[in-house]
């Protein structure tokens, strides 16, 4: 019976644990207001990406521009008042100088005088510290990156501690991950980690910066950090599968093809010389490990150099005469169209 074989050799395996990671950004900032009031315009939406100083709300400004109005009116009177000080100073000291006004009336309109320049400096901080508050009733974005989630809405109220928004930047990303506190004595920070997809293939390639000193009491696990590159194509507060792998040894592997079940037990075929050198296959029970890829992991059974048998063991038997046979490639659609011409 012909059939197809692979000589076995071993290979590097990594032992590794699949756990669920967190992405997180490193630049993220919660945008919260600096004063109280009522939002009356949202300008963006989540998703858009902003740059420092780009208007995000508008809170109701309007008893802070009665404040400014009120304090600017306070301003121009203190101004006035300031010039009629000047004006009675020139004119005492004139008196003064001719004799007609007395030391201490020159001292009283001096002292006025600067009495009214520091009520307008007074006046004139006032406004300044009014015009900084109403300046916050526009929120805008300290930092650059995308907006996220806004869940305010027009004609909320909002205070100090509300939280309207976020911007994240996808730069500076790392990957958050519990592991078991029963594994928390092989963590170690330099470790490989491996992002995979939801189909098993690798996203990208990194290693733990980070390990917690402590355990969560909650969840009973250790929380450890890898740094991911920004071209990695991962969002803020996306979940991914993560593997960390804790060692890489050299190990036997079979694919799946080349396995039977029986019973509950594991088989496979190996190709051996018998009498008169002719092979003759020989059916060894298995113990499989883990699974890597399209492979089982062999814990015995099999010896590196044996010919493992991959194709055609639903036709043999323990015992049977077999020989080796090319694997057959498949032909091409164009050899196909031109044999069936």
């Amino acid at each position: 019976m012909p059939v197809e074989v692979v000589k076995l050799q071993a290979r590097p395996v990594e032992q590794a644990t699949e756990l669920v990671g967190t992405v997180k950004s490193r630049r993220s900032t919660t945008v919260q207001p600096q004063v109280e009031g009522f939002i009356t315009r949202i300008l963006v939406r989540s998703g858009d990406r902003v740059q420092p100083g780009t208007p995000l709300m508008q809170i109701d400004p309007r008893m802070q521009q009665a404040a400014v109005a009120n304090l600017e009116s306070v301003r121009a009177a203190r101004e006035a008042d300031l010039r009629w000080a000047e004006q009675d100073a020139a004119r005492t000291k004139k008196l003064f100088e001719a004799g007609a006004a007395s030391q201490s009336e020159l001292e009283h309109a001096q002292t006025a005088l600067s009495a009214a320049a520091a009520q307008l400096k007074a006046a004139e901080a006032q406004i300044n510290e009014q015009q900084v508050a109403l300046a916050y009733h526009t929120v805008t974005a300290p930092t650059t990156g995308v907006v996220g989630d806004v869940p305010v809405r027009e004609g909320d109220r909002v205070t100090r501690t509300t939280s309207l928004t976020t911007i994240d930047q996808n730069a500076g990303l790392e990957v958050y991950i519990n592991v078991p506190v029963q594994e928390a004595d092989h963590l170690r920070v330099g470790l490989p980690v491996h992002l995979v997809d939801d189909a098993g293939r690798l996203i990208v390639t990194t290693k733990l910066s980070f390990v917690s000193p402590s355990v969560d009491p909650g969840t009973q696990s250790v929380l450890v950090k890898a740094l991911v590159e920004e071209s990695s194509g991962l969002r803020t507060e996306q979940f991914v599968r993560v593997r960390v792998v804790w060692t890489e040894t050299p190990s036997l592997t079979v694919p799946f093809v080349s396995v039977t079940r029986i019973n509950g037990q594991y088989f496979g075929f190996v190709a051996e010389a018998g009498d008169g050198g002719k092979l003759i296959a020989r059916q060894r029970q298995l113990e499989l490990g883990a699974v890597v890829g399209n492979d089982y992991v062999v814990k015995s059974g099999l010896k590196p150099g044996e010919q493992l048998i991959v194709a055609g063991i639903q036709k043999i038997g323990d015992g049977a005469p077999v020989r080796i046979a090319a694997p057959q490639a498949q032909a091409s659609p164009a050899a196909a169209g031109a044999k069936g011409s």
